[in-house]
């Protein structure tokens, strides 16, 4: 946070792309100039728990429910907005999770990392939808744990674009890019990416959309459907 997300918010201005954000609460509190760069640059902030230290999974409903409650004050409180979209620590729930996190009003959540469209998840009340996340596109599996060369993160990201291009052509595909600043943010990997950001943006009828749009214009296609 010293240095890495300066250089991928550099990266990303350069395309003109909005990041959206899994947010840690704390980070509001611990490094709010962050948030507020992101704020200026009309990144979109998702919950993401108070702390990655703290996972959902072994809390009580009350305990989780005062989790997801205490996240989503905090970031609204620092970014003016509340959070439409939710990504669990560790992409960890427990059984209720969907069904509290649309008890307060999220609306969309990325832990279903399941497929490459948005779908409906069944919920007590309220509606909540799947918004494609990625574990493949990740940079902490693909780094820490497969090992991957800055070439091959490239290569990785120019495959999964490729597929998805022509796939888009009869239907509209989403692909997301998991990144975290201390490791793509390093600059033998950081200049990697910004190849394969100018290789996605080199393609026609890309659309650069945040995780809300996403959903939005998914429910609108359903509307007209209907």
């Amino acid at each position: 946070l010293r240095v890495g997300i300066w250089r991928l918010m550099a990266i990303l201005d350069k395309y003109k792309i909005r990041a959206t954000v899994a947010l840690n609460a704390e980070v509001c509190d611990h490094y709010p100039l962050i948030v507020q760069e992101g704020v200026k640059r009309g990144w979109e902030f998702m919950g993401h728990g108070l702390t990655n230290s703290q996972r959902l999974a072994g809390l009580s409903e009350e305990e989780e429910r005062d989790v997801i409650a205490r996240t989503l004050a905090r970031i609204e409180q620092a970014v003016g907005r509340r959070p439409r979209g939710w990504l669990g620590p560790g992409l960890a729930e427990t059984w209720r999770t969907p069904d509290l996190l649309a008890e307060a009003g999220i609306e969309y959540v990325g832990d279903w990392c399941a497929d490459d469209q948005p779908f409906p998840l069944h919920v007590r009340s309220g509606t909540l939808y799947s918004v494609p996340y990625t574990v493949e596109l990740n940079d902490i599996p693909m780094v820490l744990q497969h090992h991957y060369s800055g070439e091959q993160m490239y290569a990785a990201i120019r495959d999964q674009f490729d597929v998805l291009y022509q796939e888009g052509a009869q239907q509209g595909r989403v692909m997301a890019i998991a990144l975290h600043p201390f490791i793509t943010g390093v600059p033998y990997r950081a200049k990697h990416f910004d190849q394969a950001l100018a290789y996605v943006v080199g393609h026609r009828h890309v659309w650069l959309a945040t995780g809300s749009e996403i959903l939005d214009a998914y429910r609108a296609q359903l509307a007209r459907a209907a």
